[in-house]
Parts: structure tokens; sequence; C-alpha cells
């Protein structure tokens, strides 16, 4: 629209009534979002752009596609937008990611958000596992101090699968074993007393002192106390790659011991996994080879870490620690 044709059109929005102001500010609702979101999105990138192809920070411009700046890498000559290599690449409707990066924040079920974005049910759910496939990696580098470790078990689930390993079971059912057993996912869970917390689907099954090695291990300072249940993994890790360890035998009822270096217990872990268990629930049981997502996500909000739609779309396009 040219100038003077758009004067007229906007001097004349002053003598519009009600539901035509309304109508108005609804068809410009998604251009506002969709701009919203291209403005935070070149805000986020801007600092370290490159190219994903061979990490070169010398590009120049090249041309839109999409309603995005497209770049061209001056080393390689691979083109490229602020989406490229980022799990969002390729993804449409930018103009309602807001609206489904604020139903995040509220932890809305699939159809909820499908509602309150506008898309269906199937878009939201694979928006959901796009939006926070990084936020999962977005995990301290280490744990120090009183480093408090436990692990919960979640039924294994084959939700959403067309040919299942095993016989189905009715609203999902309970194990056919009792006690700890392959049925089981079992999550490991490490926070130290500063809330800096990490998380791991170690497998089926009981936790080994293979499985601690290879999720906790890396993230352990080595001056780290470490604090555990009774579980015999945890003294067999511990004592081969000589970690202070302590110990609170929860089953004798000795939840809190007292040490020259702190109190003693697990109860800061065991709070995080009723949150975990009490935040899961609305969802209706989830898919096991979605878990590590679900984690992730929960993890960001516990605390208030994350509290606004532009904090989660920078850990979805960059993650902090990564």
């Amino acid at each position: 629209m040219k100038a003077p044709r758009f004067g007229k059109w906007f001097a004349g929005l002053t003598l519009l009534n009600q539901p035509q102001h309304k109508q108005v500010l609804e068809a410009l609702q998604p251009a506002v979002g969709l701009e919203r979101v291209i403005a935070l999105i070149e805000q986020i990138r801007a600092a370290g752009r490159c190219c994903p192809r061979c990490q070169c920070a010398a590009w120049q411009r090249h041309g839109h596609a999409n309603n995005l700046q497209r770049y061209r890498c001056r080393q390689c000559g691979h083109t490229f937008n602020d989406l490229s290599g980022t799990p969002l690449a390729r993804l449409r409707l930018k103009e309602k990611w807001i609206d489904h990066l604020s139903a995040l924040l509220d932890s809305l079920p699939v159809r909820r958000a499908a509602s309150r974005v506008g898309v269906h049910r199937n878009t939201a759910f694979r928006w959901r596992h796009r939006f926070v496939h990084w936020v999962k990696r977005d995990s301290p580098e280490r744990l120090s101090g009183i480093v408090e470790a436990d692990e919960m078990f979640l039924l294994e689930s084959q939700k959403g699968s067309r040919k299942l390993d095993r016989p189905a079971r009715k609203h999902g059912g309970a194990a056919k074993k009792r006690g700890i057993s392959r049925a089981l996912d079992c999550i490991l869970v490490a926070r130290d007393r500063s809330g800096q917390t990490i998380d791991a689907v170690t497998g089926r099954g009981a936790l080994t002192a293979r499985q601690l090695e290879h999720h906790l291990l890396p993230k352990l300072d080595p001056q780290a106390l470490l604090v555990s249940d009774a579980n015999a993994a945890y003294r067999a890790f511990a004592r081969k790659h000589r970690i202070t360890h302590q110990t609170v035998n929860l089953r004798a009822g000795h939840r809190v011991r007292a040490s020259s270096t702190g109190a003693i217990h697990v109860q800061n872990v065991n709070a995080y996994h009723q949150r975990f268990r009490q935040w899961l629930a609305p969802f209706h049981g989830v898919a096991s080879r979605y878990l590590p997502n679900y984690l992730g996500w929960r993890r960001a909000l516990d605390g208030g870490r994350i509290i606004s739609t532009k904090q989660l779309l920078h850990i979805a396009i960059r993650p902090i620690h990564r």
C-alpha cells in the first residue's frame, strides 16, 4: 500500500465503532505476533551468529525467505537463516509461536494447548517436542558442594506406538512383577544445595554403577560430597572413583543425619521427584521415548528459572549451558 493511501486508511481508524475496532485488531494480531517472534529470534542469534556448516562468523546478507533474513557464509558459500541447524528450522506459523510458548510455560496438555494456540492437536504435540528438544540439554556443567542423588521409577509406556512389543495394558495398568523390574523406567536425578539439577533416563530396571559413571560422573565436581540412600550402586560408584560419599537409610527411618559438612539427607531431591510426579499427572501418562523431553521441560520451569516466553525461546534455539 502506498503512503497516501495508507495515510487515508489510518486516519479513518478513529471513525470505527467497537465491533469494527475488534475486527481490525483480530486481523492484525497474527502480523504483530510474527514481527515479535522474528525480532526475538534476531536478538537471540545476533551475538553468536555463524554458519551452521563450517562455524565461520563471516557472513553477508542474502535476501529473505519465509519472513526471515537469509545469510551467506563468506568461507563456504552456504546460505542459512537464524533457525538453520536448530530444532525450530522449517516450522511454519511463526505468528503463533508466542502463544505456544505461553502454553508451555503454563504446562498445558496437548488439547488445551492446541485450543489456545489455534492449531490441530497433532501440530501442538509436534511443536511441543521441537521446542523442548534443546531445552533438555540446557543443564549445568557441574554439581558442587553437597550433591544429593536418588532415582525414581515410572511404568514403561509405549503410548502412541503403532506396534507394541508386549500385550496392551488398559488405562495405564501396572507392572506384572512387584518391586523394581524391567517394566519400570529408571530416572536418575542429582541436585546440589544451590538448586542446580541434572537428570537422565538411565534405562529399565534397577540403577547400576555403570549407569552412574555414564550420567553422573561427568557432571560431578571431584570435591563434591555425594549423598544418597543405601543403594549399593552408589557405594560401588563412589568407591571406584574415590568420591566422598554419605548415605541415609530411609528404610530404617533415618532421614537426616548431622555432619560437620552440613545436614546429610536426600530430601531436596525427593521433593523434586514429588514435584515432577505432580506436574506430570495432568498429561495422563507420557511415552517412555519422550521422557527426556519432559524432564528437561520440568527442569526449566522448576524454581521459576524460566518465567518468560523470551527465555524459553532462547534456550529452545540456543541452550545457555550447552
